[in-house]
């Protein structure tokens, strides 16, 4: 992971609201041979089961979906605003219809254990899956939420942190 420093999780101190509501992450899963990226602004991170965790949103309809269902390991990347557009784009087109990657100008690397990441990217999470919910409307306490679906649910994933890289 070239220009990228393997900092201690307790010594992060980044705004996580920030990172994931504002800036955007990308959330890739599979190896450079075959893999997806997703624009995301839901998620977060905190500690769950005594391990550091990032929990991730994905609808089935998504083609990063089937990508997250048969790997055990995602990356969320987080890059500067001069990579705005790539990030709308990998939001907004689909991995079965374009390369995504070529198409924003962004470099896949593998990490050591085989996930894919970017190269531009300044902050990366490297996660292992570890649970999985899918979201319930029965569930909804706030009936205002469900005017954001149109029966098409996302799955939560938790995933432990097993990684940080930051340039």
């Amino acid at each position: 992971m070239t220009g990228f420093k393997k900092p201690d999780l307790n010594m992060f101190n980044e705004n996580v609201f920030k990172l994931i509501g504002e800036d955007w992450m990308l959330v890739t899963s599979g190896n450079v041979n075959s893999f997806n990226t997703m624009t995301a602004s839901w998620g977060g991170m905190g500690i769950l089961w005594n391990k550091p965790v990032s929990y991730i949103f994905i609808r089935p309809t998504r083609h990063t979906y089937g990508f997250i269902e048969k790997n055990d390991t995602y990356t969320l990347s987080f890059f500067s605003e001069k990579y705005r557009k790539a990030l709308t784009l990998c939001g907004t087109k689909s991995g079965r219809d374009i390369d995504k990657a070529k198409e924003a100008g962004i470099t896949p690397e593998e990490t050591e254990n085989g996930t894919v990441y970017f190269k531009e990217a300044r902050l990366v999470f490297e996660c292992r899956k570890l649970y999985f919910h899918d979201i319930d409307p029965s569930h909804f306490l706030d009936g205002s939420i469900q005017k954001m679906y149109d029966n098409d649910y996302h799955r939560m994933y938790v995933g432990e942190i097993t990684g940080i890289r930051k340039k």
